[in-house]
C-alpha cells in the first residue's frame, strides 16, 4: 500500500514540476522570460495553471496520506522508565523504578553498581594464555 502511494506521489511531483517549467514567466525574474514560446496562447495558460493547482492538491493529499500512513502503527515508547536491561552474564533483570530521593541518572547509577558487584571477581587474577 505504502509503495503504490509513493510510486503515485513521485509521478504527481514529476508531473507538477513539468508543467511549473511549462508555464511563461511574467515577472521578468532573471531577465528570461517573454517572448513567444511554443505555448503562448492565454487558453494554454488557463491549462496550465488549473492542471498545476490539481497537481498541488494531489501533492499534498499524498503527502498527507503517507505521513498518516507512517504513523497508523507506531506504539509509544518511553526512554525514561525502560523496562528491561540485558545483561552479560544472562537474562534481562528490570530497573528499579526512580525514587523519591533521586531521578533518572541516580537509579542507573545503582543499578550499574549492583551489575559490577555481582560479576566482579573476588581478587586480582593473571591472564590467562590461550
Amino acid at each position: 500500500m505504502q509503495t503504490v502511494v509513493i510510486v503515485v506521489h513521485l509521478m504527481i511531483v514529476a508531473t507538477l514540476i513539468a508543467t511549473v517549467l511549462l508555464q511563461k514567466s511574467e515577472g521578468g525574474g532573471l531577465g528570461v522570460g517573454g517572448g513567444a514560446g511554443f505555448m503562448s496562447s492565454r487558453g494554454t495558460a488557463n491549462l496550465l495553471t488549473r492542471t498545476t493547482a490539481v497537481l498541488a492538491v494531489g501533492f499534498f493529499l499524498t503527502s498527507l496520506f503517507l505521513s498518516w500512513l507512517a504513523s497508523y502503527d507506531r506504539k509509544p515508547s518511553s526512554i525514561i522508565n525502560p523496562v528491561t536491561q540485558s545483561q552479560p552474564g544472562g537474562g534481562a533483570t528490570p530497573l528499579a523504578p526512580p525514587t523519591s530521593g533521586g531521578g533518572l541518572l541516580d537509579s542507573l547509577k545503582k543499578s550499574d553498581e549492583q551489575q559490577q558487584n555481582q560479576s566482579a571477581p573476588a581478587g586480582p587474577q593473571a591472564p590467562r594464555s590461550q
